[in-house]
């Protein structure tokens, strides 16, 4: 399982990535793992707000089907849209290929708030 220094991460098994002035925003390897052969991603459009701890998608795999958090409060900036097509990438590069949208974050200091790895790592192996 990967942690990553550069990243920060949510209860939720989300992850954030700094990227300029947006957010990428994805699910760890620990939550594709959990949720198995991902076979349907929904995605919310360019220019949607998303606010914080509040849901903004849904993935579906042959296990499940669990709602998306946002990590940070602002707006979606650009959506990874070739998930709808092939969300297989989720499971197959969660961190790259298979990151999900962009967020212009309305204050930038929520990512700051978010879990670190170190943190991360204790929950994964807390909820193992």
């Amino acid at each position: 399982m990967n942690f990553f220094e550069d990243l920060r991460y949510t209860r939720e098994h989300e992850w954030a990535r700094k990227k300029g002035d947006r957010v990428v925003v994805g699910i760890t390897d620990f939550a594709q793992h959990q949720l198995g052969d991902v076979v349907y991603v929904e995605l919310p459009d360019v220019g949607e707000a998303v606010k914080k701890g509040e849901s903004f998608g849904v993935v579906e795999s042959t296990k499940a089907v669990s709602e998306l958090f946002a990590p940070i409060s602002g707006k979606v900036v650009e959506v990874n849209g070739p998930l709808a097509d092939a969300p297989e990438t989720l499971n197959a590069d969660a961190y790259g290929k298979g990151w999900m949208i962009a967020i212009e974050p309305s204050d930038p200091k929520e990512v700051d708030a978010l879990m670190d790895a170190k943190a991360y790592r204790a929950l994964v192996e807390e909820q193992a």
